[in-house]
């Protein structure tokens, strides 16, 4: 089991194994390592960051490992995280590098690793890197050393990135409430929605190294919600920490849940002709809801484990151009390597205008069936099939639910706790057969 990299990257407390300059400048020594194809020849690794008042410790500690190693370091300073995926690409470099703990508070930081391609790097590739930085052999060989490189024109090269994704469409008679989370999309995201016409009323956008994320941001889209009201805007959009993950607020002020938001993007590729082979892709934690509504327009919805990495896993292997998390991750792979809340809001204030429907309306493509969520702490983890009265328990309320609902027992990968959520369009019925799973859990391995 890996020790350093979790599903994003390494992430910690700023200052605390492993995020500290110590393990930072290993880090880039070994990355740098791994690069090294023996040829003598030097490699690029693009690094941005977000906000937090930790980025520049660890910038400057990364930058030390691979320069130490003669690696060219592009300094790209603060941008979201899919401009550092974007920019590694068209700048032609080896790997890019984020640092940022995404929604997570300013306390904490990480550290995100993208391949040329700008996708994150695969399992293989996080195990050699961290074999490395654990082990013995990283002290310095004395190679020529490479050179640090401002990145002075990043931002900008994003936001003409960014605009591409509806291909420069005019936004003019929109009014945009967009919260930057004081975070890393704060210098480019009003700046692109104002350069496409659109009204925008700004918050969150003034960082000080301490308040990413604080009242603000995806987490927090109440404040959006009150200036959509007080202005009368069209939508808010509320981004998180490193930009790469979105929540919008429609006319009213209510919060649009990400499932609803997925939807409306899959109809709306299904009508245009651009949701190739008619799937998306999410999550197990997507609402059944969503599974239904999509049937009723000949869309299939192909779920994976948690988190965007296995979303995007299998939107590579079955070349799918839509997929997300209910959490707010959109991805949309005509476009972008990874999630991109900017582009995300983008492509929904375009469908906004071409349909000539409130954001209210398109959300309105589904129903969210009632489902019920127990955290609960166990003593142990065996395989839930090893446990013959919770494995009947989970068999009956399967044949209870049938279509009409599902059943989704796993336990937490970090914590002794086992989550047990059950859906169905009968709230009544959801609970019953959650209770008597949780009971299960009670009676054999519960504390």
């Amino acid at each position: 089991m890996a020790e350093l990299f979790g599903t994003d990257g390494i992430r910690g407390v700023a200052n605390e194994y492993p995020i500290t300059p110590e393990v930072a400048l290993r880090i880039g020594r070994a990355v740098a390592r791994v690069l090294d194809a023996g040829n003598g020849e030097y490699h690029k690794v693009m690094i941005g960051r977000d906000t937090r008042i930790s980025g520049s410790m660890l910038e400057m500690a990364l930058t030390s490992g691979l320069v130490s190693e003669g690696a060219h370091v592009h300094l790209a300073g603060p941008v979201p995280t899919p401009a550092v995926a974007h920019l590694t690409q068209v700048m032609t470099c080896d790997a890019g590098i984020m640092l940022t703990a995404s929604h997570n508070p300013f306390t904490d930081n990480g550290i995100k690793i993208f391949g040329p391609d700008g996708y994150k790097l695969n399992d293989a590739l996080e195990e050699e890197i961290e074999a490395l930085i654990l082990g013995d052999d990283l002290a310095p060989t004395g190679i020529p050393l490479g050179k640090v490189i401002p990145v002075d024109d990043a931002a900008s090269r994003y936001v003409t990135f960014a605009k591409k994704a509806i291909n420069g469409e005019s936004l003019a008679g929109l009014k945009v409430v967009l919260d930057g989370a004081h975070g890393a999309g704060v210098h480019v995201g009003p700046r692109i929605f104002e350069e496409l016409g659109a009204e925008v009323i700004s918050l969150g956008v003034d960082p000080d190294g301490y308040n990413i994320n604080q009242d603000h941001g995806s987490l927090h889209p109440e404040k959006a919600a009150a200036l959509v009201k007080e202005h009368g805007a069209n939508l808010g959009v509320c981004l998180d920490g490193d930009a790469d993950r979105v929540i919008f607020v429609d006319q009213t002020g209510a919060v649009v849940s990400g499932d609803r938001v997925l939807c409306l993007c899959a109809l709306a590729l299904k009508s245009a002709g651009k949701l190739r082979g008619d799937v998306l892709v999410s999550t197990v934690m997507s609402n059944l809801g969503l599974r239904d509504a999509l049937a009723k327009d000949g869309i299939s919805l192909e779920q994976t484990q948690v988190g965007d990495r296995h979303v995007l896993e299998r939107m590579r292997e079955g070349d799918f151009a839509l997929g997300g998390e209910n959490s707010g991750h959109l991805i949309f792979s005509d476009f972008a390597t990874t999630g991109d809340g900017i582009v995300s809001a983008l492509i929904v204030c375009s469908i906004i205008l071409k349909s000539g429907k409130t954001l209210a309306d398109l959300a309105d493509c589904m129903e969210e069936y009632p489902s019920v969520l127990v955290n609960m702490p166990v003593r142990e983890k065996p395989p839930l099939s090893s446990v013959p009265k919770i494995a009947e328990a989970m068999k009956n309320a399967d044949e209870t639910l049938g279509e009409a609902g599902r059943i989704l027992v796993r336990y937490s990968g970090t914590e002794k706790k086992i989550r047990v959520l059950v859906e169905a369009k009968d709230a009544d019925l959801a609970k019953s057969q959650c209770d008597a799973i949780v009971s299960a859990v009670t009676a054999t391995i519960g504390e």
